[in-house]
């Protein structure tokens, strides 16, 4: 039979209890141990990365930018007057000389405005026609009447003389002398004043033949201005090259000033780049550039630079130095990137996803024989298109990563597989 043993009991209710006290207490001290755990580094693929190492040496400092070729020569050809349009002779993309017709278009009231110039013009040639003959019948007129005075004035002149010799003999009154004298210096005077009088017409005539000349010259004016704008009915090229732009339909109603057509040079061809506002401030003229037109790269040196800033871009223009690679053409999309300086004897690496001129940026430095990765403070400097330039943080040879790394910013150390 059984035996009752009760201190038995008790002993093992007293151990089940330290056991749950024990328990009660250790369960918060491994929670706590737990949470200040710190969590094991990310495993990061190597290959998924872009790593590079710091070299010391000269760095080229570039800007690069997309843009497209546009030609040197370019000529938009604008309505001279208001016009109906009657025809599109060529289409773009048509090759044009100089004396190509495009459009021909009507203005009647232009060709009224023509006709009546036109006999404006000749009716004011008419009437300079017909002063001149006046002024220099008119001026015979007066030539005629100097010419009686001045025949008179000689022969009272002999008289006087002739008198006063008779006179000095005492074959003739000195009465008679005195009087031939008198006769001789009216005359005198009147020949002086015909004289003046012809000169004065001269000059009137002079005058009046230079007014009617000047509205002459108006109404000539105005007649080859009318012409020269029936001429532009027929709108022509004005240069040989490749006819780029086409920018109105038949039937259309222009108004002065409306731009038609635009011609341009396709031989001559410029590359205008947009560079972000960021990498432009040191842009200057006469810079080195290359353009990549996808089928060759052609240098070239930078001749114009925007000043505004639009949709956070600065343009800028270069001027291809070599020969059009095949396939180059206006609006083709092209490549620049311009030589901004070069930089002797600096620390650098390949520019970070992030990286930006003189900024301080963490990034992850290989380590542990490329094993890991650890964050580091670098501060950067100034920047190329794929380069930039170290100026604490790094040492020569040392590997950083270059990718967008946003993905672990919550941690300072990653595995590297």
């Amino acid at each position: 039979m059984d035996i009752a043993r009760p201190d038995f009991v008790r002993k093992k209710r007293l151990r089940l209890t330290l056991y749950a006290a024990s328990a009660l207490i250790a369960l918060p001290a491994i929670t706590i141990g737990i949470s200040r755990l710190k969590p094991a580094a990310p495993l990061v693929e190597r290959s998924s990365v872009s790593i590079d190492s710091v070299h010391r040496g000269e760095m080229l400092r570039e800007v690069r930018g997309l843009g497209t070729l546009v030609p040197v020569d370019i000529r938009w050809i604008p309505a001279q007057s208001s016009a109906h349009v009657d025809r599109i002779v060529l289409q773009s993309g048509a090759r044009v000389k100089r004396d190509s017709v495009i459009l021909e278009l009507s203005d009647p009231q232009l060709q009224h405005d023509t006709v009546d110039a036109e006999y404006a013009y000749k009716a004011s040639q008419a009437d300079l026609a017909n002063l001149k003959v006046q002024l220099a019948s008119s001026l015979m007129a007066q030539k005629s009447s100097a010419a009686d005075v001045e025949s008179e004035y000689q022969q009272a002149k002999l008289q006087a003389e002739a008198d006063k010799q008779l006179s000095d003999l005492g074959l003739q009154p000195v009465l008679t002398s005195n009087k031939s004298a008198v006769a001789e210096q009216q005359l005198a005077i009147k020949r002086g004043l015909v004289e003046q009088q012809l000169q004065i017409a001269d000059e009137a005539a002079k005058a009046q033949v230079a007014a009617q000349e000047a509205h002459l010259e108006q109404q000539h004016v105005l007649y080859e201005l009318k012409k020269s704008q029936m001429d532009s009915l027929h709108v022509r090229a004005g240069l040989d090259g490749v006819l780029s732009a086409v920018s109105v339909d038949v039937g259309q109603q222009v108004t002065p000033g409306t731009n038609l057509v635009r011609v341009a040079d396709p031989s001559h061809l410029k590359a205008t780049i947009q560079i972000p506002e960021t990498q432009a401030k040191d842009l200057a003229i006469g810079q080195k550039a290359s353009i990549d037109t996808h089928n060759g790269i052609v240098p070239g040196h930078v001749t114009r630079i925007d000043a505004a800033v639009v949709n956070g871009m600065v343009a800028a223009d270069v001027e291809l130095d070599g020969v059009q690679p095949p396939g180059a053409r206006p609006d083709l999309s092209v490549d620049g990137t311009i030589e901004i300086e070069r930089l002797p004897d600096i620390l650098y690496v390949g520019r970070p996803v992030q990286g930006q001129d003189n900024s301080s940026v963490g990034l992850f430095k290989v380590v542990d024989g490329g094993t890991a990765a650890v964050r580091v403070t670098v501060q950067l400097g100034r920047s190329s298109v794929n380069t930039i330039e170290v100026l604490r943080g790094l040492q020569i040879g040392d590997q950083v990563i270059l990718s967008d790394m946003s993905a672990w910013d919550a941690y300072d150390r990653l595995r590297l597989d």
